[in-house]
């Protein structure tokens, strides 16, 4: 197979993944409807900053590390675990509040930074990425890739997932759905709060020895 052709496979493949609900799409959408569309965008690169940097590592060798070193692997599902129960529980937490609709539609320079780091934490807070993109890579990359196919593959990455979610951010920063998720925020703030907590719990159960569940 030619690299153009596995290029194409391999970005179908990441567009197929990004697409799939999860965390980072609660989060995304979240971020769009409830603040502006600029923080969704900032949350946007994030995501995409997220995934070009396990994609890279994972090129060099971080998934075949994770895999050999099985105590790294489960730390970091510990890890990323409690992290995105901190983000449900934050957000469970805020379900109630009003948000502040006076304030200016575009956040200062600070808010839009918190945004792009808060989401490129929650990105990086989920070691299945990593194993994602070394599953994709092992199927669709030759052992010894061409270099023009190295430097491709992560600005690929980041072009998908970053493309993706400002396609998310646009949506869900629109009046309607803003005007939806205002009338019902409490409960979609609480769903949300809940998916988060419900995966952070799930990382943390299978990262965490097996005899401590028996």
């Amino acid at each position: 197979m030619s690299s153009i052709a596995i290029f194409f496979s391999v970005v179908a493949a990441v567009l197929i993944g990004a697409i799939s609900p999860g965390p980072s799409f609660v989060l995304v959408s979240r971020i769009a409807v409830s603040r502006s569309r600029r923080a969704g965008l900032a949350a946007a690169f994030g995501m995409g900053a997220g995934s070009v940097t396990f994609a890279t590592l994972t090129l060099f060798g971080l998934n075949a590390l994770l895999m050999q070193v099985e105590w790294l692997y489960l730390a970091l599902k510990v890890a990323g675990g409690l992290y995105l129960i901190y983000i449900g529980i934050r957000i469970w937490r805020s379900a109630a509040h009003d948000l502040a609709l006076d304030a200016p539609v575009t956040p200062t320079g600070g808010s839009v930074r918190r945004n792009f780091w808060f989401a490129l934490g929650t990105q990086l807070s989920n070691p299945k990425t990593a194993i994602f993109y070394g599953s994709i890579f092992a199927a669709l990359l030759p052992a010894q890739p061409a270099p023009g196919l190295m430097l491709a593959v992560p600005l690929a990455v980041f072009a998908v997932e970053v493309g993706w979610y400002t396609v998310v951010t646009i949506a869900f920063s629109s009046n309607r759905p803003r005007a939806l998720y205002l009338g019902a925020k409490l409960w979609i703030d609480r769903i949300a709060g809940t998916v988060m907590g419900a995966l952070g719990v799930r990382l943390v159960a299978e990262g965490l020895p097996r005899h401590i569940w028996r």
